[in-house]
């Protein structure tokens, strides 16, 4: 690509994204969002926060899904979901489970893996 291509994208692309993110803004106090829209959005950051971290608790270090009691990942993240039912704190929850992940990791219980 020639450097006015490169250029080119980039001034269209921070126009689109300055649309978009601006279309709301200007014209948001005119648009009504159903009150059933609006119950499910409260769930779309857990959702977002579910797809980001599930995937890394469940792949091997190779990328394959490994959903054995030996990947500590996924060891940690019962533990520490557990602890949180249990708990019901979010700053403990996490420090739980970056110990018991480090505890197992570091122990060389699974000889390595993670």
């Amino acid at each position: 690509m020639a450097d006015w291509e490169i250029w080119t994208v980039i001034v269209v692309l921070s126009v689109a994204t300055a649309c978009c993110r601006s279309a709301l803004w200007m014209v948001g106090h005119r648009v009504t969002i159903p009150r059933r829209v609006q119950e499910m959005l409260r769930y779309a950051p857990a959702c977002a926060l579910a797809a980001i971290v599930a995937p890394d608790f469940m792949l091997g270090p190779q990328g394959e899904v490994e959903l054995a009691v030996t990947n500590p990942k996924l060891l940690a993240g019962i533990i520490s979901l557990a602890y949180y039912l249990w708990r019901r704190n979010m700053l403990q929850t996490i420090v739980i489970g970056m110990v018991v992940f480090t505890v197992l990791r570091v122990s060389g219980v699974f000889h390595g893996v993670g």
